[in-house]
C-alpha cells in the first residue's frame, strides 16, 4: 500500500457513474412499477452499492480503509438506460475515487443480476470517474515562480561550522517543487539581534517569503520566536498551529515547539523547527496552500 503518512485530513469527495443499457421499454416499465420478479431494483441496488463503497478496501488490496462520512446514490433513466451516478465524501488522507466507482460498479451489477431474468440483452456500460476533489492534488499543477524566496538558518553550531545544515537545505529543495527558486540562502548564529536584523534586511530587500529554521524550541539559545514575534505587523497564529498539530500526530514533541508565523510589512516570515524531520514536516503541513496568501493580500478573493 502507499505510504500516506505524511498526508493531511481534508474533504475529498469523488462522483463516479455507471450505465445500465436493457433491451426493450417493458424493461424499464417493469423497473419504474417496482414490479421486478426479484423486488424493488432501485431500492435493491442502493443498498448494493452502499456496501460496495464500505467495502472497497477488503476487495481492492491496495486501497487503504478510511471513514466514509457520506455517500449518495441516484439514478436516471434515459430512453433504455438507467444511469447510475455515486457520490462519495470523507474526511481523510487519501481520496475516494475508487470507493465511488465500486459503488457504481456493484450497484450496476445488482440491477443486472435482478433484471437478467425478464431481459437476456441487459448490459453494463462506461463506469467512470466523474470528479474528484480534495487533498493537495487540487493544487498539483500550482507553481509560484514570482515569489522571491530566503532561508535562513539560526544555528550556533552551524554558524561556526561545527555541524552540517541540513533543515535550511532541505527546505530550498521543497520549495523548488513549487518552482520557488531561493534567491538568498544564510546562516546566522542564535542571536536576537543578528536573527532580527537579517529578518529586517530581508523584508526591506523586497522578499516575499521568509523562512527561518531552527531556535524555535526550548533550549537557553532558542531565541528565534522572540527575534522575529516583535518585527510582525499581521500575526497569522493558524500557520504554525496546524504544523503543530501535523508534527503531533508523527511525534510527541511537536507541541514544544515555539514557531510564530505573520506578515513583516509584505514579507510573510515563518519559523520552523531546526531538526531536517520538523523542517519538512511543518513544509508538508503548510506548503504549497499557505501560498494563497499572497492572493489573499492583493484583495483576492477566497
Amino acid at each position: 500500500m502507499v505510504n500516506i503518512t505524511k498526508k493531511s485530513n481534508t474533504l475529498r469527495i469523488a462522483i463516479a457513474s455507471a450505465t445500465v443499457k436493457v433491451s426493450k421499454q417493458a424493461t424499464i416499465d417493469a423497473v419504474e412499477q417496482r414490479k421486478i420478479p426479484k423486488g424493488d431494483v432501485f431500492e435493491f441496488a442502493r443498498a448494493a452499492g452502499l456496501f460496495g463503497v464500505k467495502k472497497t478496501s477488503d476487495v481492492i488490496p491496495d486501497c487503504h480503509p478510511l471513514p466514509i462520512e457520506y455517500t449518495a446514490i441516484t439514478y436516471e433513466i434515459v430512453d433504455l438506460s438507467i444511469i447510475i451516478q455515486v457520490e462519495v465524501h470523507t474526511i481523510y488522507k487519501t481520496g475516494v475515487e475508487v470507493e465511488a466507482m465500486h459503488g457504481a460498479s456493484v450497484t450496476a451489477l445488482t440491477m443486472y443480476d435482478m433484471l437478467k431474468p425478464i431481459d437476456k440483452g441487459v448490459e453494463i456500460e462506461n463506469i467512470r470517474l466523474l470528479k474528484k476533489s480534495g487533498g493537495k492534488s487540487d493544487l498539483k499543477n500550482a507553481r509560484y515562480p514570482e515569489i522571491k524566496a530566503a532561508v535562513v538558518v539560526c544555528s550556533d553550531s552551524v554558524f561556526e561550522n561545527k555541524a552540517q545544515d541540513t533543515s535550511g537545505k532541505a527546505i530550498v529543495s521543497r520549495l523548488e517543487q513549487w518552482e520557488i527558486h531561493t534567491e538568498k540562502y544564510e546562516v546566522v548564529p542564535d542571536e536576537i539581534h543578528m536573527i532580527r536584523d537579517k529578518a529586517t534586511e530581508l523584508s526591506k530587500d523586497g522578499y516575499h517569503l521568509i523562512i527561518f529554521t531552527g531556535g524555535t524550541g526550548l533550549s537557553p539559545r532558542d531565541v528565534t520566536p522572540e527575534a522575529i514575534g516583535p518585527l510582525i505587523d499581521r500575526n497569522i497564529e493558524g500557520i504554525m498551529e496546524a504544523a503543530r498539530s501535523y508534527g503531533q500526530e508523527r511525534m510527541p514533541y511537536a507541541m514544544l515547539s515555539r514557531g510564530v508565523a505573520g506578515f513583516i510589512g509584505e514579507t510573510l516570515a515563518l519559523t520552523f523547527p531546526g531538526s531536517k524531520s520538523g523542517a519538512e514536516e511543518s513544509m508538508d503541513a503548510l506548503f504549497p496552500q499557505v501560498l494563497h496568501l499572497f492572493k489573499v493580500i492583493k484583495g483576492e478573493k477566497h
